[in-house]
């Protein structure tokens, strides 16, 4: 965490959370969700103008990276200065790149360690890291694919439903907050 975020925490503590209006596509995609996009519906629902405005500015985005973590019950966030703002994703609270080399890194560039290979019924592909569970970006399911077929990674299989509690993350900190919002 940036050192001027903790010393932002420190002079204002108790500023309040913020929901709804961050959100972490499954590309790895950062969103800003006005108003006007919550009224759409839920980040994940697939309505039109629901995700909002994807964030553009590279520095911007850097920040939010250096600044994301969970909680205790697996809602994550981005620290904002004193603020926190809990993050909407659509599926998993990271993505990661993987290279034709079976190399992993964050969208950040952030390179991991990879320790186990899961895919759901559906197909999808997961690595858990040293730096924590998220989806393989859909650009890279060809290097992946390749480790595998390598037999440099075992895939386990596993169903969609069960690895937000096995992996121990929410995908909508808002619902959580306001159930009848979603």
């Amino acid at each position: 965490m940036d050192d001027i975020v903790k010393q932002a925490m420190a002079k204002w503590p108790n500023v309040p959370d913020c929901y709804g209006w961050l959100g972490l596509d499954a590309r790895g995609n950062w969103y800003m969700r006005d108003d006007r996009a919550q009224a759409c519906g839920g980040f994940a629902s697939g309505k039109p103008g629901a995700k909002g405005s994807m964030l553009q500015h590279a520095k911007l985005i850097e920040f939010i990276e250096r600044n994301y973590a969970s909680d205790a019950e697996g809602c994550w966030f981005f620290q904002n200065g004193p603020q926190r703002v809990y993050v909407e994703l659509e599926a998993t609270p990271r993505v990661w790149r993987v290279d034709d080399k079976g190399g992993i890194s964050s969208n950040a560039g952030q390179h991991v360690a990879f320790e186990r290979c899961l895919m759901d019924e559906h197909g999808w592909p997961y690595l858990q890291t040293s730096a924590g569970f998220g989806l393989v970006h859909t650009q890279d399911v060809g290097a992946l694919a390749s480790a595998v077929d390598q037999q440099a990674w075992l895939v386990e299989e596993v169903r969609l439903a069960d690895l937000p509690k096995r992996f121990v993350y929410c995908t909508s900190p808002c619902a959580l907050q306001m159930p009848s919002a979603q």
